[in-house]
């Protein structure tokens, strides 16, 4: 247990300094079993209001006021036009988030993993795209399982895949949706565009699939810098799936979908109206990544850790390391701390370097942390807690 001491609960600061008064010493920090009861319930409503830094640690927060206006901005988007927002599950993993998404206009849901989308549709969720193949007996068949309950739909990109899935499709008398999956110059997953692309589709349909149409993920342009050579990378990347539906309407075969996406690049979408989905699921949470290539939303994840060493002048040390947040693209920062350099990310703690003698941390403190990637922040926890005016307004569940 953190010693009392005096501590602001006002959010948007990352230190809670010893010169406020104090007037929460009689207020009992919120033990982690307490925290899971909390869980169950989702809503926090009146005395029930966890303070700002009564809550456990290390702990995920998620800035209410500013996830709802990124909520709104991409919404306001994707209202008009041809194009329609199927937002990534996988950034968030928060069924309640998603149901928040599609209430503002989604059309449904885009899963990378077969977790996500039976979580999704356990909570009344029914649209959803699998984006990533889907390989094995056991896979396959929980999809027809829950093909049966719901429009998902999965996407293939070689023969093999497609002879299985349609045979496990007949096996339990469920013709399955397919999507025939591009590689448009990312160079991971999808078939090579235009003849091949055309060739695997009639596959699907001889197979006796349900052909839905094409994706074609451009990740590679998404965290490139503004600019003709962004734009450039764009159309190239979406020129040659638009190549392959044509072609596949010039063999008589209807292209229903056409699934692209993310939010580095959901601007930039316009230029082709025959993209009917888009798959962003950033902007939702946002993370340090794309504040240089996508300053159109604002950041609104951190972790939330309490100091619990300090050598003087030199570094402290918080119980929020690689369990709790991700480094693998870049090390995260302090939140509203001029002086500190977060250095160093061990499994269960976090070196931060102190630049500024002048800098009053000490153990005992919560500070906050940016997520620098937040779709692997976000999958070492089991709930986020959501914070508004420096009081825990809900906790949400993290399924899937």
């Amino acid at each position: 247990m953190a010693p009392n001491r005096a501590r602001s609960s006002v959010f948007h600061s990352a230190v809670f300094c010893r010169s406020v008064t104090d007037n929460s010493s009689n207020i009992a920090m919120a033990s982690q079993s307490q925290n899971r009861r909390l869980v169950a319930t989702r809503k926090l409503r009146g005395a029930s209001h966890l303070k700002f830094h009564e809550i456990d640690t290390p702990a995920l927060l998620l800035d209410l006021d500013a996830m709802e206006r990124n909520l709104a901005k991409m919404a306001r988007f994707f209202r008009t036009g041809h194009t329609r927002l199927r937002p990534h599950y996988k950034n968030h993993k928060c069924p309640a988030l998603a149901r928040r998404q599609m209430d503002t206009g989604a059309i449904g849901m885009t899963c990378a993993t077969f977790a996500e989308a039976e979580a999704l549709v356990s909570n009344g969720i029914t649209d959803i795209l699998i984006s990533s193949e889907l390989a094995g007996d056991r896979k396959i068949e929980r999809f027809v399982e829950l093909a049966r309950k719901a429009d998902v739909k999965a996407v293939v990109d070689n023969a093999t895949a497609v002879a299985a899935i349609a045979a496990a499709g007949r096996a339990k008398g469920c013709r399955l949706s397919v999507l025939v999956n591009v590689n448009v110059g990312q160079n991971r997953t999808g078939i090579k565009p235009g003849g091949p692309a055309v060739e695997l589709a009639r596959k699907v349909v001889a197979e006796g699939l349900r052909f839905r149409g094409l994706m074609g993920y451009e990740g590679h342009v998404a965290h490139q810098m503004e600019g003709p050579e962004k734009e450039s990378a764009y159309d190239l990347a979406m020129g040659t799936l638009m190549k392959s539906r044509s072609l596949l309407e010039d063999s008589g075969i209807a292209v229903e979908i056409v699934s692209t996406g993310g939010t580095g690049t959901h601007h930039l979408s316009p230029r082709f109206p025959a993209i009917t989905e888009f798959q962003a699921g950033s902007y939702l949470v946002m993370d340090t990544e794309y504040t240089k290539t996508c300053k159109d939303f604002d950041r609104a994840l951190t972790v939330l850790g309490t100091v619990i060493s300090k050598t003087e002048g030199e570094r402290v040390v918080v119980d929020a390391g690689l369990k709790s947040i991700s480094g693998e693209h870049g090390i995260p920062v302090v939140k509203s701390c001029a002086g500190v350099r977060l250095r160093q990310l061990n499994a269960e703690h976090g070196i931060i370097d102190i630049l500024d003698s002048s800098v009053a941390l000490e153990v005992g403190d919560i500070i906050e942390i940016w997520v620098h990637y937040s779709d692997a922040t976000v999958n070492l926890h089991e709930c986020m807690y959501g914070i508004r005016n420096g009081e825990v307004e809900e906790i949400l569940r993290l399924k899937g």
